[in-house]
């Protein structure tokens, strides 16, 4: 099976916000973030909007987005299929680590993957450059009346961090994310209907400059195209720690970063013929529109 890869949208030719190689070195490093589980957690709450138990999920990002368990507790009785991050269906590999135990079926005689009554991307869509291109192929894996429900890291994540850098005239300390109203808007373009978005800003706290500065790289490091290109130095290093110490640290002596994490879900309509002045359907296209919208 093999999910179908969309053209590039013409908004891909804008600048990155993630550069690709940075992202991919954070992929090899294995399990995903705790953080991912609790976002998936708050994510599973929502689960209840499905007018009918889901027969079919896709889990676009698989194993990244630390979905499994959730999924089969709240569906059971669904068909769930792990995805990777462009699309690509992942098989199981009893031996390994954590990547080689999941490994995308690259097979190109594969057939497309048939409709999901849920789309599920946990923490993924972040990563996305050419949003428009994603969305649609969402839409396009999607049954009529499924439901679409992802989550993502929002433009105030990071916020004390990026003044820091800002201020040190360090460079960008991680990506851009996106906003919730872009994103709002991002689906109604890409043919979703009843779009609804949502957020909450977190707060995490650490006890030292080492441990929050190894819970970043968890989360994905610094992705940004902008960042410093070079080797940074053990001197550097050493003023980073002061100066998180510094610039971050609470009353209650720990070191505090706010993460905004957006939510967002939507439903794929059926399709409409377009109407002008005249309209002209054809019975086997009214056949087809009619065959696709699933008996209430």
């Amino acid at each position: 099976m093999a999910a179908a890869t969309p053209a590039p949208s013409p908004q891909s030719t804008v600048p990155p916000r993630v550069q690709a190689a940075a992202l991919q070195r954070h992929r090899a490093r294995g399990a995903p973030a705790w953080l991912h589980e609790e976002v998936a957690r708050r994510m599973a709450e929502r689960l209840s909007l499905l007018r009918r138990p889901p027969q079919r999920i896709l889990d676009w990002g698989g194993p990244a987005g630390a979905s499994e368990a959730l999924l089969r507790q709240h569906a059971p009785q669904a068909e769930r299929i792990a995805l990777d991050d462009q699309g690509r269906p992942l098989r199981g590999h009893p031996t390994g680590g954590w990547l080689r135990r999941w490994l995308p079926a690259r097979s190109p005689a594969e057939a497309p993957l048939a409709p999901a009554d849920l789309l599920w991307s946990n923490m993924q869509l972040h990563w996305v450059d050419d949003l428009p291109a994603r969305l649609r192929q969402w839409q396009a894996a999607l049954a009529v009346d499924g439901l679409l429900m992802f989550s993502c890291f929002g433009p105030d994540t990071l916020r004390e961090l990026r003044s820091l850098y800002a201020q040190a005239g360090w460079g960008a300390p991680a990506s851009d994310w996106l906003d919730m109203h872009d994103l709002g808007d991002a689906l109604v373009q890409a043919g979703f209907a009843d779009p609804v978005m949502d957020m909450e800003r977190l707060t995490l706290t650490w006890d030292s400059p080492t441990a929050l500065l190894a819970e970043l790289r968890t989360l994905g490091g610094n992705t940004a195209p902008q960042r410093f290109a070079g080797l940074r130095t053990p001197r550097w290093r050493e003023a980073l720690q002061q100066a998180l110490t510094a610039g971050l640290q609470g009353p209650d002596g720990r070191l505090r970063l706010t993460f905004e994490i957006v939510y967002g879900h939507a439903l794929r309509p059926a399709p409409r013929a377009a109407m002008g002045a005249e309209t002209r359907v054809s019975l086997d296209a009214m056949r087809e529109m009619a065959r696709q919208r699933p008996p209430r």
